[in-house]
């Protein structure tokens, strides 16, 4: 049973199905799961085919735990935002963890996948699943911790060969998890424990969070050097070894990488009572960024002598990320709100989405990328986007994304 049937839990469902297993979903919106049983995928990555493929193999999403039976295995993979306070909400978890409990027989094998800090596993899940369920964690039943990897838009990796990391609270709850993500993964690498695979889980994230802020704040001060940091980091990844490429934007977005440093923080914060500074630097630097575009904007029409007030503005991509429609934490949406701030006559394209809105702001859509506008900003290079014919039809036309060159064309 999968618990959670989101961008994480619908695809690990495809792939045990595929494998042979019989799978049952169970979420709390019923319309996502009239939907799965109808055969109407609502993420990215699936189509309306091969959830009917998933139903045709078996599989049957519910909101009620009753019709879950007995199962084997129980994964947990709902999600976990940021609270008030910047800490992991883990409400949900909790919650799943529970309905987890209620389903526990000797041997089950229950193991998370939402992000967290390290030691949620056996800190907060096992109390929950030992008190609803009378059974010991690690004798009557296996506990593991397995971070999700999973990357929306990726045609290349997915569940079955992207290495799966588990960590068990004991080496008989690690082997157990072993066995079954075997069936489901190419290769298994097991943690020290599930402490360990939670902070592979964060460490992941924190070195992409950590190395995006360094060239976020390279672009900042290489444009008043004149300098074109692209070309700099074209030159660089020519090096065989010691470097990897990472490249500015207008922001970060997604589930993971905005997001799962801070649990991080958190927990260094809360227990060792020092903050992690790299992350929390990183998290400013990246946080800043929709602000810095929006000043760049307002700079490039007052050169054109034009104030941002009334200025016809239009967004190119309002997605976190190319050739997909998931628009979590996308900074596109802090760019829109700043730039209605401050009077922006604003418009939007992108061809994953249909209508948006800021704040409850309905937001007009343009009929084509090469609407005329004052000002054009590219903050996501969509596929489908004609990069050269946009650049030339555009009156002033703002790259974030290093993709395009011309009279008219200024880069980040």
């Amino acid at each position: 049973m999968i618990i959670g049937l989101g961008y994480v839990g619908l695809p690990l469902a495809q792939e045990a199905v595929r494998s042979g297993l019989h799978v049952t979903g169970l979420d709390i919106k019923p319309a996502t799961v009239d939907a799965l049983n109808s055969g109407r995928s609502h993420i990215d990555d699936l189509t309306d085919a091969d959830i009917a493929a998933m139903v045709a193999g078996g599989f049957r999403a519910s909101t009620d735990l009753a019709e879950c039976g007995v199962p084997d295995v129980i994964i947990i993979c709902v999600p976990t935002p940021l609270s008030e306070s910047d800490g992991p909400d883990l409400t949900a978890v909790k919650a799943a963890a529970e309905a987890a409990g209620k389903l526990l027989r000797h041997g089950t094998l229950v193991s998370l996948e939402s992000t967290t800090y390290p030691g949620t596993t056996d800190e907060v899940v096992r109390p929950v699943l030992e008190k609803t369920s009378g059974l010991t964690a690690g004798m009557g039943f296996n506990l593991a911790f397995s971070p999700e990897r999973i990357d929306p838009g990726n045609g290349t990796y997915g569940i079955r060969n992207t290495p799966k990391v588990v960590g068990g609270i004991t080496p008989a709850c690690t082997e157990a998890a072993a066995r079954f993500y075997g069936k489901v993964c190419d290769t298994v690498v097991t943690a020290k424990s599930a402490r360990e695979a939670e902070m592979a889980k964060l460490l992941e994230n924190t070195y992409r969070h950590v190395n995006i802020a360094l060239v976020n704040e390279m672009a900042i001060f290489c444009h008043e050097l004149g300098v074109d940091l692209w070309d700099a980091i074209r030159c660089a990844a020519t090096k065989p070894f010691g470097f990897q490429p990472f490249y500015p934007g207008p922001g970060v977005g997604g589930h993971c990488i905005p997001i799962d440093p801070n649990y991080l923080s958190y927990k260094v914060r809360t227990e060792l009572s020092y903050p992690f500074r790299f992350v929390e630097l990183a998290q400013e630097i990246n946080s800043r960024m929709p602000g810095y575009v929006v000043d760049r904007a307002a700079e490039l029409l007052n050169n054109d002598a034009k104030p941002l007030n009334g200025a016809q503005v239009l967004l190119l991509g309002v997605t976190y990320k190319k050739d997909i429609a998931d628009q979590r934490e996308s900074p596109a949406r802090p760019i829109a709100r700043k730039l209605l701030q401050r009077g922006a006559a604003l418009s939007y394209h992108d061809p994953f989405v249909e209508s948006w809105q800021v704040d409850g702001r309905d937001i007009p859509r343009a009929a084509a990328p090469t609407a005329d506008a004052d000002l054009t900003i590219l903050l996501q290079a969509h596929s489908s986007y004609d990069l050269a014919a946009i650049a030339a039809r555009a009156h002033l036309l703002f790259d974030t994304r290093g993709q395009l060159s011309g009279d008219s064309v200024y880069p980040l």
